[in-house]
């Protein structure tokens, strides 16, 4: 059964320690970064940074809202960049938790065709072209734990599960957060598994906080399952 994770950025208080807990678990190193005027740092994600705590100050309604969001892999349900790429061997599903993962093959496939392929702008590539993102610490998640950044988070603002028990948890908490902030919503939660709920419109939290169609794969994508239907995955060498 497919596994998913509720972020609910309502009361996520911009700590970052899901963000260190990334790079502590994946083992990866600290990125030299300089003053750009904003907490958040580093300023994107890379070939090093798999999950970014985005930072953004808003006057919303007359009032100052710190508004902040855990960038990631969204591991779509039906993954742009897997269609796009369309070899197993450096991008997969697994069937087992629904992540979208990328191997040490991606440096041979079009590394710009498969960034350009995501709705959410979020695989980064090395020097020689191999691509990284999250990978929704399959590795723990195949050992019974959950992943390290829900793991480490102080508020609860992460929620990791079952698809379904988290689809479920996440409408009754939308329902609730709904009494505060009457504009919240769910982003794709139909498409994705990992689902954000927001307070407010969600340009306001990052460019790509909801699927973007002007990107190139998510158009091509969708064209080609609409053409071939169940064909599509069939066709995959």
């Amino acid at each position: 059964m497919s596994k998913s994770i509720l972020i609910d950025t309502t009361i996520c208080t911009g700590c970052r320690a899901c963000q260190v807990a990334c790079k502590q678990w994946h083992d990866l190193p600290a990125e030299k970064t300089k003053n750009m005027g904003s907490f958040q740092n580093p300023q994107d994600l890379s070939f090093e940074t798999y999950k970014l705590v985005r930072m953004n100050e808003e006057i919303i309604n007359g009032r100052l809202e710190w508004l902040f969001f855990p960038d990631q892999c969204r591991h779509c349900v039906d993954a742009p960049c897997l269609e796009t790429a369309f070899d197993e061997t450096a991008i997969y599903s697994d069937p087992q938790t629904g992540a979208i993962l990328y191997t040490i093959q991606s440096k041979n496939l079009d590394a710009d065709e498969i960034i350009d392929s995501c709705p959410y702008d979020i695989p980064r590539k090395a020097a020689d072209g191999t691509l990284a993102k999250c990978d929704l610490c399959n590795d723990r998640v195949h050992n019974g734990l959950k992943p390290a950044c829900v793991t480490t988070c102080p508020s609860g603002a992460m929620t990791f599960g079952d698809r379904e028990e988290i689809l479920a948890f996440a409408q009754k908490r939308l329902e609730k957060v709904k009494q505060k902030f009457p504009k919240a919503q769910l982003l794709n939660p139909n498409e994705v598994n990992v689902i954000y709920l927001v307070g407010f419109d969600p340009s306001l939290y990052a460019e790509y906080a909801v699927a973007s169609v002007d990107r190139g794969g998510l158009s091509r994508s969708m064209a080609l399952r609409k053409m071939m239907g169940p064909f599509a995955r069939m066709m995959r060498v």
